[in-house]
């Protein structure tokens, strides 16, 4: 199979380990996983005072983003089970991320719009998927990701799911 093109997903509408691989020498330990729920950004971090001479950090959205972060760990770590190396996590050497987030269609969108294109932006989200994985397990660092492809869709959209959520593929290249 080859890497499709712009604006195509490059992998087909299924789940669970059978998920194919899309480019020659690329292997896929962990893909197809499916977490569902409102993707929430990864907000700006904002200083909160001082701790021991520090400056304590806190997240502006901290009150939506903990609860998707935790379901996205919980469905990794799920799919990884109970033995990661049966699913070479945690991964090692570069890696490709593939998600595509499914977002709720606000009701005042008219139906020409087919695409999602105001808040949350789509590099917040990515931040939030890539440190939930990296508690999971699923790699030892997001630095280790050399390309991102990323699509936002409405529920009810061609390739999406079919309620709020994101799906998400990890590639060794």
């Amino acid at each position: 199979m080859q890497f499709p093109g712009p604006g195509r997903i490059p992998f087909p509408r299924t789940t669970g380990p059978s998920f194919p691989t899309w480019a020659e020498g690329v292997t896929a330990p962990f893909s197809g996983v499916v977490v569902y729920g409102v993707p929430q950004p990864q907000g700006s971090k904002t200083p909160m005072g001082l701790r021991g001479g520090r400056h304590v950090l806190v997240e502006s959205n901290a009150v939506r983003l903990r609860p998707w972060r935790a379901l996205v760990t919980a469905g990794a770590v799920e799919f990884i089970g109970a033995d990661p190396n049966a699913r070479g996590c945690p991964m090692d050497g570069p890696l490709s991320l593939l998600l595509t987030f499914t977002m709720p269609r606000p009701k005042s969108a008219p139906k020409r719009v087919t695409r999602p294109f105001r808040k949350p932006d789509l590099s917040k989200l990515i931040r939030a998927v890539e440190d939930a994985l990296t508690d999971a397990g699923v790699w030892h660092d997001d630095a280790q990701i050399v390309t991102v492809t990323a699509t936002k869709r409405y529920v009810g959209d061609a390739m999406a799911l079919d309620q709020p959520g994101v799906e998400i593929g990890v590639y060794s290249l």
